[in-house]
């Protein structure tokens, strides 16, 4: 019963997520399901599990919620978003419209800019590039989530992104963790995602497609699926923004130049790899071991300071940078916050849910499959990682729910055979941004939404270019990694 119990548990999750309902209702319900099923008490399941073990993400993570929704949102109202985007657009042309959309994309979320932040600025100049270029808007999406969903989120060493923040305190790791692997993963999904999309513009020219027509004026789809009820719910499962705060403040007419929008950015890198490999090694934090401060190691919390210290740095640059030229600063800081809390508690709730499961009899045998999956302890990982982030439709909180259950076992098994520890953070956080991308992710209906595209129209592109690139990138990891270890 048990068993039956984690499976209608996770279909009810699966059910009305997609429909569009609050996690944060559903989240409990399902978890509550799931003990009814085992025979646990459920007012002590919901206070005793799901709560404390919510409440400790929030505890982990909201500071780079909190601190990457404020930077996003400045990034957006200073116009520096628009001037990266304008100034790829510039030197790469329309000719160039599809490498021009990647790499503007990839450049403002590598920098640290919410992928839904990115969205709501990049796809109006899509629309721009594609027309002039003559190109099916159809691709948009998939040319967008290449650069902003794929390997600045998974792979590249030192991305500042919530899911790679994620693995550090259960392995003790930096954002940089296995940097070789990374950059070759990186290469992997651009390289596969370019052809393909190559491929489907060539396709499109030879039957003369063209761009089509737009239902909306991007400005109105990028304000529709703002203000869709829908889209916000199934959003802040899987980002660290609310969509429906980008309406809430004011942006300047005019962006700085491309050398000052794109300065924040380099502030993020270069703080991160600073903190993370020169400055808090360095550092006295024997204190730590103290009872008041959690009595952890500079291992467990140094990777997430990193990141804090890092946007801290790139939100006061941006600030000085643009102090007169953001029209309210106060109302842009507020909307950024806002947009933080409701995707924090959103997946908060997940992991909660994910706590009432393993807590379960059942999910021993769960575990015990896991851990006997063949090809040994990277493929088990990658294979966790992959099944719970399709089923939440969330890579952070499939991620979190993954290591939560199982991240102290992969840690154990790492010491008895030796692994690095940075190899597996890579492969879980790649796994994750996998089947994340199926229908129901947020991700891929707020894009589709903004674009002013269909599911039948672009979604296949989306699959070729954000899943398939990502788990030929993830086997190319997994096997380089078995072979010759982390680097």
């Amino acid at each position: 019963m048990g068993l039956l119990g984690i499976l209608v548990g996770l279909a009810v999750l699966i059910y009305f997520a997609f429909k569009g309902s609050s996690i944060l209702i559903i989240a409990p319900l399902a978890g509550l399901l799931v003990a009814a099923f085992a025979g646990e008490p459920l007012l002590a399941s919901w206070t005793q599990t799901f709560m404390p073990n919510a409440a400790q993400f929030v505890s982990q993570f909201f500071p780079l919620f909190l601190l990457g929704a404020v930077f996003g949102k400045l990034m957006e109202d200073s116009g520096s978003v628009t001037s990266i985007a304008r100034f790829m657009t510039r030197k790469l042309g329309a000719e160039r419209a599809v490498l021009a959309v990647v790499l503007a994309g990839a450049i403002v979320t590598y920098g640290g800019v919410s992928l839904f932040v990115a969205f709501f600025v990049l796809v109006p100049m899509a629309v721009e590039l594609f027309r002039a270029a003559q190109l099916p808007r159809r691709l948009m999406p998939a040319a967008v989530a290449l650069g902003t969903t794929t390997f600045t989120m998974s792979a590249m060493p030192g991305t500042p992104s919530i899911n790679n923040a994620i693995p550090m305190p259960f392995f003790g790791t930096t954002p940089f963790a296995a940097p070789g692997l990374g950059l070759i993963a990186s290469a992997v999904m651009l390289g596969f995602g370019l052809w393909w999309l190559k491929r489907a513009e060539a396709k499109a020219r030879a039957r003369g497609e063209g761009f089509g027509g737009l239902a909306l004026d991007p400005a109105e789809s990028v304000e529709k699926a703002a203000e869709d009820p829908i889209v916000r719910e199934r959003a802040t499962t899987s980002g660290a923004f609310d969509p429906a705060e980008i309406e809430h403040s004011e942006g300047s007419k005019d962006g700085p130049s491309i050398m000052l929008a794109a300065l924040p950015i380099i502030v993020v890198v270069a703080v991160n790899l600073l903190m993370s490999f020169l400055i808090l090694p360095r550092l006295d934090v024997s204190f730590l071991a103290e009872e008041r401060w959690g009595g952890v190691t500079l291992a467990a919390v140094g990777g997430v300071w990193s990141v804090i210290t890092a946007l801290i740095a790139a939100i006061v640059t941006v600030i000085a940078i643009n102090f007169r030229s953001v029209p309210v600063l106060r109302a842009t800081m507020a909307a950024g916050a806002h947009a933080s809390v409701l995707p924090i508690l959103s997946v908060a709730s997940l992991v909660g849910f994910g706590a009432i499961v393993a807590a379960t009899p059942a999910f021993e045998d769960v575990r015990n499959w896991v851990l006997g999956i063949e090809g040994g302890p990277l493929v088990s990982l990658a294979v966790a990682t992959n099944i719970l982030a399709a089923l939440t439709g969330s890579a952070s909180g499939g991620l979190t729910i993954a290591l939560d259950a199982l991240g102290p076992t992969y840690m154990t098994i790492a010491q008895e055979i030796g692994m690095d520890p940075a190899l597996m953070h890579r492969v879980a956080v790649i796994g994750s941004g996998t089947l994340d991308s199926l229908p129901h992710n947020g991700a891929v209906v707020t894009l589709l939404s903004v674009c002013g595209v269909t599911h039948k129209d672009g979604y296949l592109d989306i699959v070729m270019a954000a899943i398939v690139s990502a788990l030929l990138a993830l086997v190319v990891v997994i096997a380089l990694g078995t072979m010759v270890g982390s680097f």
